[in-house]
């Protein structure tokens, strides 16, 4: 089954989830996965009314039967588009700072009161919502992922290492402790988000970790985004969801308030800003659902599972078609932490631990 369904703005029991160790072997319950991708826009600087958003799409998919729903990058508090900060070499503006203020204000706290509602949210509709969001920690800005179960649980989220070109300006960096593969009751399942999805160590440690629906939330909407996602189905033998916001002119604030830099002409209301692509691929390369460039709309399509083995006996990038003996590759998890505390208790107890080891 496939369906692309126009967004309206207006299953079995399942266990606990827990992420999977490097090369972990198939879950064999599971033998069709129906999975949704949302594409659809922010509210921009409205949190409440984006999580509102989130809820009615959520149920729309879930009345498909979905048992998996994905949602844009930084769905929740929105991606900037044409936004520039007020940022030039050696000078920020001071509308700049203060464009930066409504952003951080629109962001969200990991944990925090809008990840409790996205929580209870997908355990109101049984579903594993996975969504983006900007995470707020302090006064730094993250493009992050968030994973939740069916029984209303927080997983865990994903960071995304690597912002590209200006996105490094008002987004920090993730790290290895923030990739994670989930095993679940639906298969094993991961985000990369838009284009460190390019990053070909980065998919390495998704296949190591055994991920069978890898999701792909972007902000890119070109062609080529559509041969990267389909090398990634083949190349990782996985189904591959891509999610990306659908989004008007008249979705973000009005001029003066937000404008939109490098245009030579303020859009229209109706202009087009981000036309979406988003898609559903399967491990051979077939386009299962999308790309979809009309308008907001849901993406369903049902996974069968059987087509992960199928495809890996042809290719198993991890298995049999890998050279560990020529090309290895080490991923460093532990956070990287700018400042750390040690108690004078913790001193102590490692001084007398040296002073035995000298014995």
């Amino acid at each position: 089954m496939a369906l692309v369904a126009p967004a309206n703005s207006g299953s079995g029991p399942v266990v606990a989830v827990a992420e999977v160790e490097m090369n972990a072997g198939a879950d064999q319950g599971a033998t069709t996965v129906r999975a949704t991708v949302v594409q659809a826009g922010t509210v921009f600087y409205d949190t409440p009314a984006t999580l509102d958003k989130a809820e009615k799409l959520t149920a729309e998919a879930a009345g498909y039967g979905s048992q998996l729903v994905l949602f844009p990058e930084v769905f929740v508090g929105g991606y900037p588009r044409g936004s520039t900060f007020g940022l030039t070499i050696g000078n920020r503006s001071a509308k700049g700072k203060e464009d930066f203020r409504k952003y951080h204000a629109a962001a969200i706290d990991v944990p925090g009161p809008e990840v409790t509602r996205l929580a209870a949210l997908a355990g109101k509709y049984k579903v594993f919502l996975v969504m983006g969001v900007v995470e707020r920690a302090g006064y730094t800005l993250y493009n992050t992922v968030l994973f939740f179960d069916p029984l209303g649980k927080y997983l865990g989220k994903h960071r995304k290492l690597m912002p590209t070109a200006l996105e490094r300006v008002f987004w920090g960096f993730g790290d290895g402790s923030t990739i994670p593969v989930y095993d679940t009751p639906l298969g094993k399942i991961c985000a990369a988000i838009c284009w460190e999805n390019r990053m070909p160590l980065l998919r390495t440690a998704m296949y190591a970790k055994g991920v069978e629906i890898y999701c792909a939330p972007t902000a890119d909407f070109m062609p080529s985004w559509q041969a990267s996602m389909t090398h990634i189905a083949v190349e990782g033998g996985c189904f591959v969801l891509s999610a990306n916001q659908f989004c008007r002119r008249k979705d973000y604030p009005p001029a003066p308030e937000y404008t939109f830099d490098g245009l030579d002409d303020e859009p229209s209301p109706e202009s087009v800003i981000c036309p979406g692509g988003s898609s559903i691929i399967s491990p051979s390369g077939t386009v299962l659902a999308g790309p979809n460039y009309e308008g907001e709309g849901l993406l369903t399509a049902d996974l069968d599972l059987g087509e992960i083995a199928r495809a890996k006996f042809d290719f198993d990038v991890v298995g049999h078609y890998s050279r560990p003996e020529v090309l290895s590759l080490t991923v460093k998890t532990d956070p990287k932490l700018p400042v750390s505390f040690t108690s004078a208790a913790e001193k102590t107890s490692a001084a007398k631990s040296d002073d035995v080891s000298r014995t």
